[in-house]
């Protein structure tokens, strides 16, 4: 069995439950991404343009800074990475996470929270972050989300 981290960014704590019982379904290490500025419920008022988090989405070469780098990723093969979508994309903060370390052969698998909207273009928007990398789509899912439905996710992913 490979081992695995499960990584997330998390700004409002729905996709911090998900982590959280991702990780204990599956045994793997979990690693939070953080700002080096928190967002405030300011930041995140997707009806102001000018708003921290709209000018970041507007602007796709935007890379939030990080708080730290110190993600352990030695012997990790499958890296479960959860985000809120915005916008249809991944926040361009997973981006500044996956443009400080090296992904060289390792499986990133995506998992997402959302109020309503999919995947849309998340892994093309990913992908140029990560080269070497294998990207996958994964799932959606809602904060109320059972470590067993989780865990069945995981099997049938067979990784």
């Amino acid at each position: 069995m490979s081992k695995k981290l499960v990584a997330y960014f998390s700004a409002s704590g729905v996709t911090a439950s998900v982590a959280k019982n991702l990780a204990q379904a599956t045994g793997a290490e979990l690693y939070e991404i953080k700002p080096a500025v928190k967002y405030t419920s300011a930041d995140l008022n997707w009806n102001d343009s000018g708003s921290r988090s709209s000018v970041e989405m507007r602007d796709k070469s935007s890379r939030p800074e990080l708080a730290d780098k110190g993600a352990k990723l030695d012997g990790v093969e499958t890296i479960f990475l959860g985000f809120p979508i915005w916008w249809y994309v991944a926040p361009t903060i997973i981006n500044s996470f996956l443009e400080s370390y090296d992904f060289t052969g390792k499986t990133i698998i995506l998992f997402a929270t959302s109020g309503g909207s999919g995947f849309g273009d998340a892994v093309n928007g990913l992908k140029p972050s990560a080269p070497g990398a294998v990207i996958r789509e994964g799932k959606l899912f809602r904060r109320n989300t059972s470590p067993e439905e989780l865990k069945k996710w995981v099997e049938s992913l067979k990784v």
